[in-house]
């Protein structure tokens, strides 16, 4: 297993560096990578023990293997997947597909570091590869949001490397689980890279923009699962460490309901579907042992709502009240909205089942509202209007919208004990308030929220405010 696992992750990058020299086999490596990737993910994800392998003993440089990293390993083969079929009807270079791959097998070596300066490097090259991928349409505005990302990223994985050396000089070892034995300012640290690079809270406020100007196949990517890779390693010391799970669930439950306020006044789509990953972020982290699961039923409608996005008639949601979409865009909109909802049938209704079961009684009663905000949102796609006429889904994205449909239908297989009465009735019920509340509330609503925050030259304010709060919350 440690040579497999070893080969694995290299091979991403030896693929990657090939596309380069064989530009006509540019597709059909990238599927062979993904397809291996796959492969490795179910295998971990069956595979019911914990595999630790030691690389370097002294500094405590590990790889980890259990169901966590299947499910997320998995996500990132099913996402890419999804992506590289959409860009085959979009004549993307090699270059293109080139970065896919290093960006993919980037994000698998994140899903199985249990160290702090592994973790470091694959981050690192995550945020290379994702500015290479924003700034591909090489327009004025393409590069600037590309720009922009990498000074967040670099400036959030300069706390954290600051913070990964006061693990080590308090511990000889880069470990995960030398991180409660470290200094506060470690945890603080280290924290604040992680927030900011996953997009947590207003950590995140960088992700509305970044997301949402990005190509249609990008923002797919990057909200599927690049920043889950920030997420990831938090859960791991969740897990790893008990003592943190309450920072990490209070964490979640502000994400949660920071994004779904975000999100509820915004009329542009691509931005709602940002701000909504923001608030899906918050239950990955308030659950740690079953965030594998959600982030799987996350990353796989959210690749598909992004994907459709790129061929709605408008991005903005009051102009497509006045010109309805094509009856073939709205079916896999609704479909991917109701399984984000928590719809029974869908792996959305599984992974929330699963998760407001790993919860304290308080805990589930408070995500249990945010569920209601999360319908509310998607309330405004399924009652956008639609006719059978105009330009509908084209075949490419037809393929891969169906490919997306049939794994949201397909994941249910995970986790068949949340199809109870009870669960069922209060999905349902959950849904039933927020249509209402969206009939009476949301859809006259007018109001924008101000996106002063978001600029550019008050994001590293908010971080240096976010850095204060965790340190009074690991002092306290």
């Amino acid at each position: 297993m440690t040579v497999l696992t070893i080969a694995w992750i290299t091979l991403s990058l030896f693929v990657g560096l090939t596309i380069y020299l064989l530009p006509k086999l540019d597709r059909y490596l990238a599927f062979g990578m993904v397809l291996l990737s796959g492969g490795y993910g179910v295998q971990v994800l069956l595979d019911q023990t914990l595999r630790e392998i030691v690389l370097l003993d002294h500094f405590g440089v590990t790889l980890l293997l259990d169901q966590l990293s299947g499910y997320f390993i998995l996500t990132n083969a099913l996402v890419t997947a999804a992506v590289l079929g959409y860009c085959i009807f979009q004549q993307k270079s090699a270059f293109f597909y080139s970065q896919a791959i290093i960006l993919h097998g980037s994000i698998n070596a994140v899903f199985i570091c249990a160290d702090f300066m592994s973790l470091y490097v694959a981050l690192e090259v995550i945020g290379i590869a994702a500015f290479l991928l924003v700034s591909y349409p090489k327009t004025n505005r393409s590069i600037w949001v590309a720009l922009r990302y990498l000074f967040i990223s670099n400036t959030a994985m300069l706390f954290y490397l600051v913070g990964a050396v006061l693990v080590y000089q308090a511990n000889n070892s880069f470990a995960f689980t030398g991180l409660i034995n470290s200094p506060p300012e470690a945890i603080a640290l280290i924290f604040l890279g992680l927030l900011t690079k996953g997009g947590i809270f207003l950590s995140g406020l960088w992700l509305p923009l970044t997301h949402s100007e990005s190509e249609t196949p990008v923002s797919a990517m990057l909200s599927g699962v690049v920043v889950k890779t920030g997420v990831f390693p938090l859960l791991r010391c969740g897990l790893l460490m008990e003592e943190l799970t309450p920072t990490l669930q209070l964490l979640g439950m502000a994400t949660a309901f920071f994004g779904v306020i975000y999100a509820l006044f915004e009329k542009d789509s691509k931005r709602i579907l940002a701000s909504s990953t923001i608030s899906q972020l918050g239950w990955l982290m308030v659950a740690p042992a079953a965030a594998g699961m959600y982030a799987l039923g996350h990353g796989l409608v959210k690749s598909l709502l992004f994907l459709m996005s790129g061929s709605l008639p408008s991005r903005n949601l009051d102009e497509l009240q006045e010109k309805p979409m094509h009856t073939s865009l709205w079916i896999p909109l609704i479909l991917g909205s109701l399984s984000m909802s928590g719809f029974p049938l869908w792996i959305g209704f599984s992974a929330k089942a699963l998760t407001l079961k790993s919860l304290g009684s308080w805990q589930e009663m408070v995500m249990n509202v945010a569920s209601v905000g999360t319908a509310l949102i998607f309330a405004k796609f399924i009652f956008l209007p639609h006719k059978r006429q105009g330009e509908g889904i084209k075949p490419g994205l037809k393929w891969v919208a169906s490919f997306l449909i049939c794994a949201l239908l397909l994941g249910n297989i995970f986790y068949w004990p949340a199809y109870t009465l009870p669960n069922m009735l209060k999905a349902v019920g959950a849904i039933a308030v927020a249509w209402l509340a969206y009939f009476v509330m949301v859809k006259p609503l007018k109001f924008q929220l101000p996106r002063v925050l978001e600029k550019f030259e008050h994001l590293i304010g908010v971080m240096s405010a976010i850095l204060v709060l965790l340190f009074w919350t690991v002092f306290a």
